[in-house]
């Protein structure tokens, strides 16, 4: 049997008019998203949760910046969802690598713990 978890974000689906549903890896992908792009404080139920990428936006960039996006980023997955993933590698896009100069570009390898499956997910942060 194959798991399935509420879509992020939340939406009817239009054929069952149910709640829209998502297989585990696209489910955790949606979390790792989540995650990513909140800020701490964001939510008032769980003000800890989040990493804050976008506080990092207008810093200059330098490998200084890469190595404390880095931090935060594996810090964050741990913390939040060591029980489902377990972090492969965190890359930070240099400026020459990024398609806009004005994102910061996160490249994101993980193992799905349940399954064992290798998956990537590419967050940017702003324009």
């Amino acid at each position: 049997m194959r798991r399935r978890d509420y879509a992020f974000p939340f939406r009817i689906d239009r054929g069952s008019r149910q709640a829209a549903e998502a297989g585990y890896a696209d489910h955790v992908r949606q979390m790792v998203m989540q995650l990513l792009l909140t800020s701490p404080g964001e939510r008032a139920d769980l003000p800890e949760f989040g990493c804050g990428l976008r506080q990092l936006l207008f810093a200059p960039h330098a490998e200084a910046l890469d190595a404390t996006t880095q931090m935060l980023v594996t810090g964050a997955m741990n913390r939040w969802l060591g029980d489902q993933v377990e972090v492969r590698t965190v890359h930070i896009a240099t400026p020459d690598e990024a398609p806009d100069r004005a994102q910061i570009l996160v490249e994101l390898t993980y193992v799905l713990l349940q399954t064992g499956a290798l998956n990537q997910t590419t967050v940017r942060i702003g324009a």
